[in-house]
């Protein structure tokens, strides 16, 4: 359940500097150029962690999955880029793959 724990913290990590560096206007703002650092820095301190007992290539796909997810998303509120149907098809496969990850695969660290 730890290792939830840390995957979780790695993405929301992820996530924040991710939205921030759209914000960093190419790290010519200070405040979200810092987010970016630091976001970065416990999203993968927290990768590392997770990679204990789950397998590189599961760790990643859930990470970068559920992270293309939630940074589209953020990019619809904060930025008002909205996904067209493609890409919303796109990502409905991509949480598909995280659900079938996390309930068939043996490496999922459970």
């Amino acid at each position: 359940m730890k290792t939830y724990l840390f995957l979780f913290l790695a993405i929301i990590s992820e996530i924040i500097a991710t939205t921030a560096l759209k914000a960093s206007e190419e790290f010519t703002k200070l405040w979200p150029s810092v987010i970016v650092v630091l976001g970065y820095g416990v999203a993968f301190y927290f990768l590392s962690l997770t990679l204990r007992k789950m397998d590189l290539g599961i760790a990643y796909a859930i990470w970068s999955g559920v992270g293309i997810v939630l940074v589209t998303t953020l990019g619809a509120v904060f930025y008002r880029q909205k996904p067209d149907l493609p890409a919303v098809i796109g990502i409905l496969l991509i949480i598909i793959g995280v659900i079938v990850i996390n309930l068939f695969s043996k490496n999922a660290g459970h």
